[in-house]
């Protein structure tokens, strides 16, 4: 009802203007990726800046394929989206995108003073034909893939490996994320560990690796594993370990967030890992689509996004973790609590004793180990036929339990969820695990 609602009132606001879209901003988000507090502060900014009135129509989306459909078929004329980094790459190589123009005459240059330099070169690595990503996106929040693990149960040295996951002793009381691209980059970083220690190939060539022997070897490790498994999830893993039904779940570390702070409010200690074999790192990034009408207003929301200012009030509302490197947004996310980190790689030479959250921010130590995922291209659909036969209907007892317990809470669920996210200003990764079905 509520998005009925939101697409009502946009086809209203069309109407009003009279269809003249130099007045009209359509931007085109996650749900729950925002403070939607900033969207008028926008609109009063964008007319101090330009002297020109703007009206900004945001809707959102559950599904990168979705906001993608529309685009590739020219049926929603968006000004600025906010697409995952596989889907950047995918729209680079299919020409979907408008190169970002700089020139902000005497407003300030945000996007490029303040994004992080690894950040900066994680976008470098983007696949696109001949074009930089860099030149077409701009990042907005990234994040990590891990092991979220139950310290009563389970050891810091058992959740240092992807081992874990095929380890007896947890059966079933292990939740994967139900992301066939997420779980085989991790897992082929785990079986090629002697040609990544004896230098025969690098944990970004791995990233490449379609090849039939890996999809095989991945699939007949997973086919292990899924007996141990209590479930295959999209979004209520995190809460299964709040409550002490999973010990292990492979997610990402909004979930952990979440996770972790939710926990220790009922005496539960969860803790996140991030695997020695190595682990992948993700992005999501604001681009203006090919068929954009107001170029103009999209470039400003971009550079507003990147005020540090609005970006400490965006993380705090959605619990994500800025791109911007910003020397405000360190000092607001330094935590006198934890324990120094090596943050220099995200923040600057200045950065490497900073004490903060290393689910956040993991430590330079850590960050040498990652790697990135790319877009599967043509090959997409052997990925997807081989993740349908790992699971297969591995349904054991466990996993209908859990599924009917969850089925029967989700109402009251949904209603402490909204009420308590919000507080906690950490949200959970609703929005990566949407993305998961490719």
């Amino acid at each position: 009802m509520k998005k009925l609602f939101a697409f009502v009132a946009a086809a209203m606001m069309v109407c009003a203007c009279g269809g003249d879209r130099s007045t009209l901003l359509k931007v085109y988000n996650w749900s729950d990726y925002i403070d939607e507090s900033v969207i008028p502060e926008f609109e009063q900014w964008y007319e101090e800046q330009t002297g020109e009135k703007v009206h900004v129509i945001y809707q959102t989306f559950d599904v990168n394929e979705t906001m993608l459909s529309k685009i590739e078929k020219g049926h929603e004329d968006f000004d600025v989206v906010c697409p995952s980094d596989y889907i950047i790459e995918r729209m680079l190589a299919s020409d979907l995108l408008l190169p970002i123009d700089r020139d902000f005459g005497d407003t300030p240059n945000y996007i490029d003073s303040n994004l992080s330099p690894y950040i900066r070169a994680c976008f470098d690595k983007m696949e696109g034909g001949d074009k930089n990503a860099n030149d077409y996106a701009v990042g907005y929040m990234w994040g990590t893939t891990g092991i979220l693990y139950n310290a009563k149960y389970v050891t810091d040295e058992e959740a240092s490996t992807w081992e874990i996951i095929r380890n007896p002793k947890f059966a079933d009381r292990i939740f994967i994320k139900d992301s066939a691209r997420d779980v085989f980059s991790q897992i082929i970083l785990l079986l090629r560990q002697k040609q990544i220690q004896a230098g025969e190939v690098t944990l970004d060539e791995l990233m490449h690796d379609s090849s039939e022997q890996s999809m095989l070897d991945v699939e007949n490790y997973m086919k292990q594993v899924k007996e141990l498994v209590a479930g295959w999830e999209a979004d209520f893993g995190k809460e299964q370990m709040t409550q002490e039904r999973g010990w292990i779940n492979l997610t990402w570390s909004g979930d952990a967030v979440w996770a972790i702070e939710e926990a220790a409010e009922m005496g539960v200690d969860l803790r996140y890992s991030l695997p020695k074999e190595g682990f992948t790192v993700w992005f999501d990034g604001w681009v203006i689509p090919k068929y954009a009408v107001n170029t103009k207003a999209a470039k400003y929301w971009i550079d507003f996004m990147s005020r540090p200012d609005i970006v400490i009030r965006n993380v705090d509302v959605t619990g994500y973790v800025s791109v911007s490197g910003a020397p405000e947004v360190l000092e607001a996310f330094t935590d006198e609590e934890c324990e120094p980190l090596d943050l220099s790689y995200f923040f600057g030479p200045d950065a490497t004793s900073v004490c903060a959250d290393p689910v956040l921010y993991p430590d330079r130590a850590d960050i040498e180990r990652s790697t990135q995922e790319h877009d599967w291209g043509d090959k997409t659909p052997e990925l997807v036929a081989m993740w349908s036969r790992v699971k297969g209907e591995n349904a054991n007892a466990t996993t209908v339990i859990v599924i009917a317990v969850v089925l029967a809470a989700a109402v009251v669920f949904a209603v402490y969820k909204r009420v308590t996210s919000r507080n906690h200003g950490r949200r959970s990764a609703n929005k990566r695990t949407k993305t998961a079905k490719k």
